[in-house]
C-alpha cells in the first residue's frame, strides 16, 4: 500500500481539489442564481444541463481516449472546466449557465474516466480495493470541505467563481506532473438494456427512479434551501448533510444487504426516505428538522445506488456483472437528466416543499415496485457481496468495484470448498 501511495498521491491530491472546486460550483450556482432572482424552474434547467452533459461525455470519453490518450484528453477537459468555471460570473444568464452546465458535466465525466483508469493501473490485486476505499473518501471529502467554503466570500461576486476555477486549474498540475506510466484504457461492452431489464427489472427501475432523486438532491438542494430563505452557513450546513449521510450510511446499508434478501432492504430504504420526505408536511420545519430529514435522505440514497447494482448481480454470471453496472450507470444518467427540471416546475408552482415531494413520489414508486416484484420472483439462490459505489463514479470505477466483488465472492468459494478437506 505503501507504494500505492507513493505513486498515486498527485492523483489523491487532483481530485480532492477537484471535488472540491465541483463541490462547490453546483451550490453557488443554486445560491447565485437565486440572488440574480431566477425562478427554480429555470434553475431546474440550469442544473439539468449537467447531468446531460456527464451522460454524454460517459459516452465519448472513450473514444477520445482511445483517439489521443489520456494526458491531452485530461488536459484538455481540466482546462475546459476551468475557464467554465470562471465564465459562470462573466455573463448572469441563465442560458448561459446551461451550456457551462452541459461543457462542465461532459468534461467532469472525462476527467473522472482518466483518473479512475490510472488509479486502476497503479494498484494490483492486493491494494485495489483499499485504493478504491481511500478514492472514495477523497471524493467525498471534497465534496463535503466545498460546502464549506461557500461561507468564504460572498456568492452574489466573482470571488467563488474565481476560487473554484483556481482550484480546478491547479489540480492538474501534480496529476500531470506524475512520473506514472500512461494507462491503457478498457471498458467492457454493455449489456442491451432489453437484455440488463429482463435480468433485473427491480434494477432497472430502481436505478432510473434513483437517478432522478440523485439529481434532484444534488443539483436542486441549494435552490430549495435560498428559497427556505437560508443563511449562507445554514445552506452550507443543509448540503452537507446530505453527503455525510450518505458516507455515514453507506455501510451498515452495506453490511445488512449482504445478510438479508435485498428486495426487502431496497424496500426499506426508499420507504424510509419516502417517508422523511412526507415527515416535511407534518411536522415543524425547524432548521434543526430539516438537518435530520437531509442526513436521512442522503443516507438513504446514496447506499441504494450500490444495492442495487448488488441486487442485479445476484441475477449475473460473473463474466456478466461489468458489463451491466455500464447499462445501470445509462439508466441511472437518463433519470437525473429530465429530474433537476421536473423540480424545479414543482417548485415554482407548489413551494420549495415540493422539493421533498418530488423525492418521496420517485422513492415510493421504487418501494412498491420492489414489494411487486417480490410476488413474481424467488430470491436469488447465490448472492454476491455488495459493491460500494456513489452514482458519481464513472463506469470505469464501478468496473473496478465490481471486478473487486467478483473477486471475494471467488475467494469465498473457494475457501468454504477447502474447509471440509481441513477436517480431520
Amino acid at each position: 500500500m505503501a507504494v500505492f501511495l507513493r505513486n498515486t498521491w498527485p492523483l489523491l491530491l487532483g481530485m480532492l481539489l477537484i471535488m472540491l472546486g465541483n463541490g462547490l460550483q453546483g451550490t453557488l450556482i443554486g445560491v447565485r442564481g437565486s440572488i440574480e432572482s431566477m425562478d427554480p424552474s429555470m434553475l431546474g434547467y440550469v442544473m439539468a444541463g449537467y447531468f446531460v452533459g456527464f451522460l454524454g461525455g460517459s459516452q465519448i470519453t472513450p473514444l477520445l481516449l482511445r483517439r489521443v490518450g489520456h494526458v491531452r484528453v485530461f488536459a484538455a477537459l481540466g482546462s475546459l472546466v476551468s475557464a467554465a468555471f470562471i465564465l459562470y460570473a462573466a455573463w448572469i444568464n441563465p442560458y448561459w449557465w446551461i451550456a457551462l452546465r452541459i461543457v462542465v458535466g461532459f468534461c467532469m465525466s472525462g476527467v473522472y474516466v482518466v483518473a479512475e483508469s490510472w488509479l486502476n493501473d497503479s494498484a494490483d490485486n492486493e491494494t485495489r480495493g483499499k485504493a478504491l476505499s481511500l478514492y472514495l473518501i477523497v471524493q467525498m471529502a471534497g465534496i463535503v470541505l466545498g460546502q464549506v467554503m461557500l461561507n468564504a466570500a460572498d456568492p452574489a461576486g466573482y470571488g467563488l467563481f474565481v476560487l473554484i476555477s483556481v482550484l480546478v486549474s491547479v489540480s492538474f498540475a501534480p496529476i500531470l506532473l506524475t512520473a506514472t506510466a500512461t494507462p491503457v484504457f478498457e471498458t467492457s461492452r454493455p449489456m442491451s438494456l432489453l437484455e440488463l431489464y429482463r435480468a433485473s427489472p427491480l434494477g432497472c427501475v430502481g436505478s432510473f427512479a434513483l437517478g432522478g432523486a440523485f439529481a434532484a438532491l444534488f443539483g436542486m438542494s441549494a435552490v430549495y434551501a435560498t428559497e427556505r430563505g437560508f443563511s449562507l452557513t445554514e445552506v452550507s450546513t443543509f448540503i452537507t448533510a446530505i453527503y455525510v449521510g450518505g458516507m455515514l450510511l453507506q455501510y451498515p446499508v452495506g453490511w445488512l444487504s449482504d445478510r438479508i434478501d435485498r428486495r426487502l432492504l431496497i424496500i426499506a430504504v426508499t420507504a424510509i426516505c419516502a417517508a422523511a420526505c412526507a415527515a416535511v408536511f407534518y411536522i415543524e420545519n425547524s432548521f434543526t428538522n430539516l438537518l435530520v430529514i437531509a442526513f436521512i435522505l442522503g443516507g438513504t440514497t446514496n447506499p441504494l445506488y450500490s444495492l442495487l447494482i448488488a441486487y442485479t448481480n445476484d441475477f449475473l454470471e460473473n463474466d456478466q456483472m461489468a458489463a451491466a453496472s455500464g447499462g445501470l450507470i445509462f439508466i441511472n444518467g437518463v433519470g437525473a437528466m429530465a429530474s433537476p427540471v421536473i423540480v424545479g416546475m414543482i417548485m415554482t408552482t407548489a413551494g420549495p416543499n415540493g422539493f421533498f415531494a418530488f423525492v418521496g413520489v420517485l422513492m415510493s414508486v421504487v418501494a412498491v415496485y420492489g414489494m411487486y416484484r417480490m410476488t413474481q420472483r424467488a430470491t436469488a439462490d447465490d448472492t454476491g457481496p455488495f459493491v460500494n459505489v456513489p452514482s458519481r463514479m464513472s463506469p470505469v470505477a464501478v468496473e473496478i468495484a465490481t471486478e473487486i466483488a467478483i473477486e471475494e465472492a471467488e475467494l469465498l468459494e473457494e475457501n468454504a470448498l477447502d474447509e471440509p478437506d481441513a477436517q480431520p
